[in-house]
């Protein structure tokens, strides 16, 4: 009797998997789903390249090869089994390259990849156990690193060594300069980072995502809605607030990202709050005009706090307080 017990349990044990996430539920597995979002991004791609050239797709390029070098090489070093198969390198990459102005020397935006694969990703094990998003994590490294060259932004259509223009958000900081229409901050049609500036492109291939199922509703809706509430606030405009700097990639496609967001319905829509009021915070009060990035990071770090708190409780469960029996 005692066999057939021990041999069940290990019949179960082989059949039970502890990895981490994102965990397959269907057909989909991780390849697939980061080619979708890479796909999703298309339509900004081709705003970039339309408004800032080709260096756009280029920097592009380099920065998903770079990332997928990384990965390559570390596992080599490490003796790990290699995941660049699973394509997640490239889309840190591509994300970082949106993250950043199209005059950016491209030396730098590879030193942001390694920031992002090595450091931030694979030195915590790799996809599903980064703390952080790896690209707005670089994206802050890359900023607070070479200052002067993460901010020097050109008018659309400009040549790459033609003088800086204002961002919206600088303007609205400074209180200096006329403020893009409406219009064209919604098609893209202003100053900025090379894959941010079309709103329209980035709603397009978010809500693309929702509609395939790779992410959830509740983070972007909870971001741009309390990015629009709080620049109500702060007495800023919010359709402003909204359509500029980072906020519609990183709230469809920074945010959203699997390993470094809560899993609860309640818990997303915390998360989304809490970047949207941070990025608010730091765009009003701060020295900084554009927050996103850094809530973002924030955020990540709160997220196993969010979950815990927000956990579903199974019905007719009693949980009991550790604290209070640990004392007795």
């Amino acid at each position: 009797m005692a066999t057939n017990v021990t041999e069940n349990q290990a019949a179960v044990a082989e059949k039970l998997m502890i990895t981490p996430s994102p965990h397959v539920k269907d057909s989909i597995d991780t390849k697939q789903i980061m080619l979708t979002v890479v796909a999703a991004l298309i339509p900004a791609m081709l705003a970039a390249i339309y408004y800032f050239g080709f260096r756009t797709l280029i920097m592009t390029a380099v920065s998903a090869a770079a990332c997928v070098v990384f990965e390559y090489l570390f596992n080599m070093v490490t003796k790990r089994e290699q995941s660049i198969g699973d394509c997640s390198a490239i889309v840190t990459g591509v994300i970082l390259a949106f993250n950043v102005p199209v005059t950016l020397p491209i030396w730098m935006l590879i030193f942001g990849d390694f920031i992002a694969i090595v450091v931030v990703k694979c030195l915590f094990g790799g996809i599903g156990c980064n703390f952080a998003n790896p690209a707005a994590t670089a994206r802050i490294f890359l900023l607070v690193s070479f200052a002067g060259q993460m901010t020097h932004w050109i008018a659309p259509h400009s040549a790459i060594d033609s003088v800086a223009t204002a961002t919206p958000l600088s303007i609205i900081a400074s209180g200096e300069g006329t403020l893009p229409s409406v219009m064209d901050m919604l098609l893209g049609n202003r100053g900025g980072s090379m894959g941010e500036t079309c709103a329209l492109a980035l709603i397009i291939g978010g809500v693309f995502l929702i509609w395939k199922g790779i992410i959830y509703w509740q983070i972007p809706v909870s971001v741009i809605a309390s990015v629009f509430v709080f620049a109500l606030l702060f007495g800023e405009n919010p359709v402003y607030a909204i359509l500029s700097g980072g906020v519609m990639i990183g709230a469809f496609f920074m945010a959203t990202d699997y390993s470094t967001s809560p899993v609860t319905g309640k818990g997303k829509i915390v998360f989304g709050i809490g970047i949207g009021f941070i990025t608010m915070v730091i765009r009003t009060f701060c020295n900084y005009p554009e927050g996103m990035s850094f809530a973002i990071l924030l955020m990540n770090i709160l997220t196993p706090h969010i979950d815990s708190l927000t956990i579903n409780k199974p019905f007719g469960a009693v949980f009991e307080n550790k604290s209070k029996k640990e004392g007795a």
